[in-house]
């Protein structure tokens, strides 16, 4: 006759009571196959093909939601700096110097000549809203690689006022776009959900008055942490609007960590990989190079592909001779 506890448990099932009752403990479920088989399924020769087994399946199934990340190695000549200590090949010492002039000129441009959609963002007789919006829809898709940067921007555009969510049916994307298939208009959602706590998207971005822009640029890129808008469209958001002189806004740092390519091109070039250590070797690179902290963020992304992306700047854009003998001359190049 089976005998219950006071946890209505059988006894021999229940920890507590087992262990006060001297009852040895079994399990609550228990198999019907014979003994002897059971010895023979839990010999190590038996248990051996199953594990080896288990493990397989189960890295398949991780393998295949995750993206490797191979950044192309320049052979090693010897090549040292203190700035870079990851590098050992002056031919990535070269490519980096190159990328972070490019990148350098970039925000020169954004603030002095801002090509395409980038000047009616800075216009600043447009409606706030609508600039801000725009460069929202910017950051997102981001800019195409060819003749035509902002083709793909223009033909899924829709206007703030009209709440309306952007056309992205067929929608062209750039190199650093955040937007994938089958999303659909969750990040808009959200991203108009979040402006609308704060009142507008221009209080969402302000804050505090009483900020600096090292400090908003810090506090709204953590606030916009908002779903399906990734590290790289977050942080040239912001970027992009203070150097349109929308919003005052600078980056005091590069927000590094996570799984994005500007976060692995950091830790291979600096040769470290925690994330505050990376911050102060990447300020110490950007004051010796003479370029703007957040320039290092599309010159690291563009140094770790094979492809450049010009973010707007069009197919000829080249690097900024001054800057780049400044960053040559940083890296002893």
């Amino acid at each position: 006759m089976p005998s219950f506890c006071r946890h209505n448990r059988l006894v021999q099932n229940c920890p507590i009571c087992s262990r006060e009752q001297a009852v040895e403990l079994r399990p609550i479920v228990s198999s019907s196959a014979p003994r002897s088989s059971l010895e023979r399924t839990g010999s190590p020769a038996a248990s051996r093909p199953r594990a080896a087994s288990s493990r397989s399946g189960a890295g398949s199934r991780a393998g295949s939601g995750v993206r490797v990340s191979r950044l192309a190695r320049s052979a090693e000549d010897g090549y040292h700096s203190r700035l870079v200590p990851g590098l050992h090949s002056s031919a990535d010492a070269e490519h980096l110097a190159q990328e972070l002039a490019l990148a350098a000129g970039r925000l020169v441009t954004l603030a002095e000549d801002p090509p395409g959609l980038y000047a009616e963002v800075r216009a600043p007789e447009g409606e706030v809203e609508e600039r801000t919006w725009l460069a929202f829809l910017i950051a997102y898709l981001c800019p195409l690689d060819g003749e035509d940067p902002f083709s793909a921007v223009r033909a899924a555009r829709t206007s703030w006022a009209s709440g309306d969510p952007p056309m992205l049916d067929d929608v062209e994307l750039g190199p650093r776009s955040a937007h994938q298939s089958g999303r659909g208009t969750r990040t808009f959602d959200a991203y108009r959900a979040w402006s609308r706590r704060a009142g507008s998207q221009a209080a969402a971005i302000t804050g505090d008055t009483a900020w600096t822009p090292e400090r908003r640029f810090a506090r709204v890129f953590e606030r916009l942490a908002l779903p399906g808008l990734h590290r790289d469209a977050r942080f040239d958001l912001l970027v992009t609007l203070g150097h349109l002189g929308v919003y005052e806004l600078r980056a005091g740092a590069l927000q590094l960590g996570g799984e994005n390519d500007v976060t692995v091109a950091a830790k291979r070039a600096l040769g470290i990989g925690d994330s505050l250590l990376l911050e102060r070797r990447a300020a110490e690179l950007a004051q010796a190079c003479g370029v703007p902290l957040e320039a290092l963020d599309v010159g690291l992304y563009n140094w770790g592909r094979e492809q450049r992306a010009t973010l707007g700047l069009g197919a000829g854009a080249e690097p900024d001779p001054a800057t780049l003998q400044s960053a040559r001359a940083a890296l002893g190049l």
